[in-house]
């Protein structure tokens, strides 16, 4: 796919997603992995003008939180957008990335506590709570410790 195929894929997601949102169908969107900053980066004025169009919020991110809701290959080091009608999506992200840190730091993220993250990511993300389940049951033996 060339660039410019690319980019006008990436815009329509980016596009969906955020009627999701609008809708109250989803809490919390996020853009499709980016491989660079640049490539993420370049998105950035299409967010904003669907953002304000659509009355929402989005934020750049770079460190995205790593559950086992979704392979860490496809996430681990890439760069993507999230995107939210309410400041308080955005907190209860940030909290779970804080609660995740603490249990690595701990050496307690596992079992039960691993899961827990990961369940509650999913839901921030609107899944159901049997989707959730069968997205940790596919990734969970695959994605590393942490």
């Amino acid at each position: 796919m060339e660039a410019n195929e690319r980019y006008a894929y990436a815009c329509g997601a980016i596009d969906a997603f955020c009627e999701m949102v609008a809708a109250g169908v989803k809490q919390l969107a996020l853009s499709h992995p980016c491989n660079t900053r640049a490539q993420r980066d370049a998105l950035l004025p299409f967010c904003e003008t669907v953002c304000a169009k659509r009355g929402l919020l989005f934020y750049a991110e770079d460190h995205l939180l790593l559950t086992d809701l979704f392979p860490h290959s496809a996430n681990a080091g890439k760069y993507v957008i999230l995107f939210f009608a309410s400041p308080a999506v955005y907190e209860s992200y940030q909290s779970l990335k804080r609660r995740k840190a603490a249990l690595v730091k701990a050496g307690e993220y596992k079992g039960e506590a691993r899961r827990s993250i990961a369940e509650a990511f999913g839901l921030l993300l609107s899944y159901s709570e049997e989707s959730i389940a069968r997205m940790i049951a596919q990734n969970a033996s695959q994605n590393s410790d942490v």
